[in-house]
């Protein structure tokens, strides 16, 4: 019986880590023939676009655009009745992100392949299926897991390619969509006045939709906080002076475990400084 045949996918988010292990796969193993894709919402970072365009020419290789022809506006108005997502209903990750994914694989295995998807787990993190195969024959590698690569080697692969760390992480700790629900009230700021146009296309998805179906308004800063807020200077200012605290108790636990002061990139350690898991609950497969 002949064995099937294998197709090597590797999407990338935007993000550091997917980006460093397409980088590990070409380096470490050029012998698998890897395609390479991403899931584009149509939403995403200006400096996402732009990090890809600087992977694709290190990869020598294309990096397949999946655009599924459904926008987010389309997928809002005409499938979800004007229920923007949410940390509890994430329906963008599954509708812009994984359904086209499972769209383009299925050709590959009505073919008769055998996918084999790689997945930028590492060894300093909790085993977290970033995609759960729906079918017998697409298989999850993790090869930084299974090599033993942590956080501080993902940022070392960045660095020596000579690509670093994508842009966006001059001011906001992930990619994904310009009005990411996980983005904390620092980086709403930090993309008002980085990008006043796009902060305003998420304020106006707030007003369009007006309230939830069970009657209450919907904000992406949470409950009560709509981002017209953020036109008062003052209040502005003090999410400023919040995150200055926030970063100086960081700094200060720091020191305590450290014979050095390091200089603290408060984009690089966002979850430590607020105390939360990595990624900040964000979906894998975007920020990744």
């Amino acid at each position: 019986m002949s064995e099937k045949k294998q197709k090597h996918v590797l999407g990338l988010s935007g993000g550091k880590d997917s980006a460093a292990l397409a980088v590990y796969m070409r380096d470490n193993y050029p012998e698998i023939d890897i395609d390479y894709f991403f899931t584009d919402t149509g939403k995403e970072l200006p400096e996402v676009y732009d990090f890809l365009n600087d992977l694709e020419a290190y990869l020598g290789k294309e990096i397949l655009r999946i655009d599924e022809g459904k926008d987010f506006d389309y997928l809002l108005t005409n499938e979800f009745n004007d229920f923007l997502p949410s940390p509890q209903q994430r329906w963008c990750t599954i509708q812009m992100k994984l359904v086209p994914f499972e769209k383009w694989v299925q050709k590959f295995l009505d073919e008769g392949y055998e996918i084999i998807s790689y997945v930028a787990i590492r060894a300093d993190e909790p085993t977290r299926e970033g995609y759960i195969p729906t079918h017998d024959f697409l298989k999850v590698k993790m090869p930084f897991a299974e090599d033993g690569l942590i956080k501080k080697n993902i940022e070392d692969i960045l660095e020596s390619s000579g690509l670093g760390l994508p842009k966006y992480y001059e001011w906001r700790s992930r990619s994904g969509c310009t009005f990411c629900f996980f983005q904390r009230k620092i980086e709403w700021v930090r993309l008002k006045e980085r990008y006043p146009d796009l902060f305003e296309d998420a304020k106006r998805y707030e007003k369009q939709i007006g309230q939830t179906p069970s009657g209450k308004s919907y904000f992406w800063m949470g409950q009560d906080t709509p981002l017209e807020t953020l036109e008062d200077p003052k209040r502005i200012q003090e999410i400023k002076d919040d995150h200055e605290k926030q970063m100086a108790r960081y700094k200060k636990r720091m020191r305590r475990n450290s014979l050095i002061d390091i200089e603290v990139i408060d984009t690089k350690v966002m979850d430590e400084i607020y105390d939360q898991e990595e990624g900040g609950g964000a979906c894998i497969t975007c920020y990744k």
